[in-house]
């Protein structure tokens, strides 16, 4: 007999507004003590100095991550001029200065050179893996690197304020991989400027905006006072943009006992509309999410079953 998981069998999404000073690792062990939870993970790391929009998912909802991870983000930063560090952050090592400050115009102008898919080096303090090793506890440790260039798309990237000749506010909409700081470290060699962010907000990650984030505290709060539930959204709100089928009883106890289903001629041509290449369809009987189902030769095969009650 397996051994009982500790805490609740809490399943669903928390969108979480991350607070600065908190790494998304203890973001999510606090979320997960707040819910008793059994399971809890989280989709797109955000460093602690950032806040924002961080998506954590409870229980069964963990099985929807990979889906949320190449979700479309969008982040609003400040580029502060004059001074570059070793991380492109503030709390880096000053590795360079300078007098130049591009106005936003100029910004305006260098920044659509960078939107479409481009090629970009992730920064030495980045989480890419190095021979097995993150890039930033190899940079910490004062060794020398030579990061390869990824491809990467920018949907879009304004200019939303200039407060003044030292700063300068934009944002982005992009795919996952980018790097924020990154894209300020290039913008500032095409003006020819020494630049760092001094701060980063994520507004969205796929489904998840600012609408529906909640603060830290506020969850805590939520939880304590027995209205967790009004917190928790669906497990499967990170499978927006999967189509969904709808099927029977007798349907559903099949795909949750890991068995195909045949699907009707007109099911499968309703469903082509709005397959990608991974052909992944997600069943559903009623308002519960029975599975997650690759479509192939007429049937759908179960790949990931979700017990949401």
């Amino acid at each position: 007999m397996g051994r009982r998981r500790k805490g609740d069998p809490v399943s669903g999404w928390v969108c979480l507004d991350k607070p600065e000073g908190l790494g998304s690792t203890q973001a999510v062990g606090r979320v997960k003590r707040a819910f008793n939870a059994q399971k809890a993970g989280h989709a797109g790391t955000l460093d602690p100095l950032a806040t924002g929009i961080l998506p954590i998912a409870l229980g069964e909802a963990t099985k929807t991550v990979p889906f949320l991870m190449d979700a479309d983000k969008a982040y609003r930063f400040t580029v502060a001029w004059g001074v570059e560090t070793a991380s492109y952050d503030r709390e880096g090592a000053v590795t360079g200065v300078s007098d130049v400050r591009p106005d936003g115009a100029d910004v305006a102008r260098a920044l659509a050179g960078f939107v479409g898919e481009i090629e970009q080096i992730p920064p030495d303090f980045s989480a890419v893996k190095v021979d097995g090793v993150r890039a930033y506890d190899l940079a910490r440790g004062g060794v020398a690197m030579d990061l390869k260039p990824r491809r990467v798309m920018i949907h879009d990237a304004r200019v939303a304020a200039a407060p003044g000749p030292d700063a300068v506010e934009i944002e982005i909409e992009c795919g996952k991989g980018t790097y924020v700081r990154a894209l300020v470290r290039d913008l500032a060699s095409v003006l020819g400027a020494k630049a760092h962010v001094s701060a980063l907000r994520r507004t969205r990650v796929g489904p998840f905006d600012q609408a529906a984030a909640k603060g830290l505290e506020v969850v805590e709060e939520m939880c304590h006072i027995g209205s967790a539930l009004e917190v928790l959204l669906p497990v499967e709100t990170a499978l927006d943009d999967i189509p969904a089928l709808a099927v029977t009883t007798e349907d559903a106890f099949r795909l949750t006992q890991g068995r195909s289903i045949v699907l009707l001629p007109r099911q499968v041509e309703t469903l082509k509309a709005g397959l990608t290449a991974s052909r992944i369809v997600s069943a559903r009987h009623g308002t519960r999410i029975v599975a997650l189902c690759e479509m192939r030769a007429g049937r759908l095969n179960p790949t990931r079953v979700f017990h949401t009650g």
